[in-house]
């Protein structure tokens, strides 16, 4: 079971609002690991759980961002194959995009998710209708969550969110139900 800062019933409460899941990468969608090639290229790991994750709240209409501090075509490329549209990268004021992208997409702040692990990731958290903190983030990450996952970054954290949201709003099931058939 997530640690909880809160009782998961005001946990539950939060979700079932969300229209809007955003997420750092690095440390998020990443285990952290910076993997650097002899030619300066970047290599970034991602867990295919939490890509379908991903998959399954767009699939349910939610909207999907990632806003990240550092930039990679990894990022871009991975992004574009699980249909993401929001993508910013090289972000050093992740909250003006995040305050941006609620303005365009008409939404409150109650209405949006995010998951971080870093200190970048606070004001944004701070902000969010639901935060989220990954197992192994940093423990002033964890203090302003509302919730913190059982898995580590880029280890399945990702689908721990999208499965409480998708659950919360009673998507969840729905979703399954197809692969049972």
């Amino acid at each position: 079971m997530a640690d909880l800062a809160e009782p998961l019933h005001r946990v539950k409460a939060r979700a079932a609002k969300i229209r809007l899941a955003a997420f750092d990468v690095d440390g998020v969608l990443t285990d952290g690991s910076l993997i650097l090639g002899d030619r300066g290229e970047q290599f970034k790991v991602f867990h295919t759980h939490d890509g379908q994750g991903l998959t399954m709240l767009r699939e349910a209409g939610l909207h999907i961002a990632v806003i990240s501090g550092r930039s990679s075509a990894a990022v871009e490329e991975r992004m574009a194959d699980l249909g993401i549209r929001y993508v910013y990268q090289g972000a050093s004021d992740k909250l003006s995009i995040f305050n941006a992208l609620l303005r365009e997409l008409g939404l409150s702040a109650e209405q949006a998710a995010f998951m971080g692990d870093d200190v970048p990731d606070l004001p944004v958290m701070i902000r969010a209708g639901l935060a989220v903190a990954v197992a192994d983030a940093h423990y002033l990450v964890c203090q302003h969550a509302h919730w913190r996952t059982r898995h580590p970054g880029g280890c399945g954290a990702v689908r721990e969110l999208c499965e409480l949201l998708l659950d919360a709003q009673g998507a969840l099931a729905n979703l399954y139900d197809r692969y049972l058939r």
